[in-house]
């Protein structure tokens, strides 16, 4: 029995260290039929590379797309960052409105192996400090396979906004982001783990799960 548990740990601690090795991949999809038809520039791929790009102290690289408010063509993308491009966490931005070509949440939920209701209702909840609109809005996240797939504003003030969270004047956060519970939810679906800087997002994790180098 011994042999066994000891085979069973190394094997634990290897996985462990190769999920600290790997690079997070990130699609990030922008859903909009004006900016994919080029009628005016995209601002929310953009807007999130800016924040990943603050917010991660760990490798990471992005996989971009830019697609029209159309059902079929955000459920293929969806499928093909999280089941070929190996994305570990998608984000998605726009879509998510009540209008009849807002369909991003349909589109999340009809490709997903199980919903994470939680991050909508918290995005929705932080976004009300700010826009008492922020109940119209339907976004979701749901898991596919080994990937995490939020649904994120369309606005970039709003998606650092909903990433980061509420701050007072003088930056101290009164409000946490969403974001905070991202590196762990990665974790526990075999994603790679990832360091955040604090003073952009504060990753939480249990004790137990934090790893010291």
């Amino acid at each position: 029995m011994t042999a066994i548990t000891d085979a069973i740990t190394a094997g634990r601690r290897m996985s462990d260290l190769l999920r600290v090795d790997a690079m997070l991949r990130i699609g990030v999809v922008s859903i909009s039929d004006r900016a994919s038809a080029g009628v005016y520039a995209d601002q929310g791929v953009p807007a999130l590379l800016e924040w990943f790009g603050a917010a991660f102290a760990s490798p990471w690289e992005a996989v971009q797309r830019l697609i029209p408010d159309e059902q079929g063509v955000i459920e293929a993308t969806l499928i093909e960052l999280a089941d070929v491009a190996g994305c570990q966490l998608i984000v998605t931005t726009g879509g998510t409105g009540p209008a009849p070509r807002d369909v991003t949440p349909e589109a999340t939920l009809a490709v997903a192996h199980r919903e994470m209701p939680g991050f909508g209702e918290e995005m929705r909840r932080i976004s009300r400090h700010f826009v008492p609109t922020a109940i119209l809005s339907r976004q979701t996240a749901v898991i596919r396979g080994q990937s995490l797939i939020i649904n994120l504003p369309g606005q970039p003030k709003a998606i650092r906004e909903t990433l980061e969270g509420l701050r007072d004047a003088d930056g101290k956060l009164l409000v946490e982001g969403i974001f905070a519970a991202v590196p762990y939810c990665i974790d526990l679906i075999g994603g790679p783990y990832v360091e955040t800087h604090a003073t952009v997002s504060k990753a939480f994790r249990p004790k137990s799960a934090v790893r010291v180098k």
